[in-house]
């Protein structure tokens, strides 16, 4: 078994989690989880967006609630055998 390949994105703005986790997902395999890790209330958005268009699957998103504000977002997606979208990254 794999496992889960972390991605910290923390102290970075959008669209740089998605980034990150579009250039680590083109060098693996499909099966392979990846968990980002990010501190922009957008990545809570735009990492399951960018997911459900390449044909991975998110498996779990924690957002920080009251009073824990100010803790991480954590995104995990299975990686599935992608689309690729000509002149688009993965």
């Amino acid at each position: 078994m794999i496992d889960d390949l972390v991605i910290d994105a923390r102290g970075t703005l959008c669209p740089e989690p998605v980034l990150r986790a579009a250039r680590v997902a083109r060098t693996l395999s499909a099966g392979t989880r990846l968990v980002v890790l990010a501190d922009d209330p957008a990545a809570a958005t735009d990492l399951p967006a960018w997911a459900r268009l390449r044909g991975h699957r998110v498996v779990s998103i924690r957002t920080p609630r009251p009073p824990d504000a100010g803790r991480d977002i954590v995104v995990t997606v299975e990686l599935g055998a992608g689309r690729s979208t000509s002149g688009q990254p993965d």
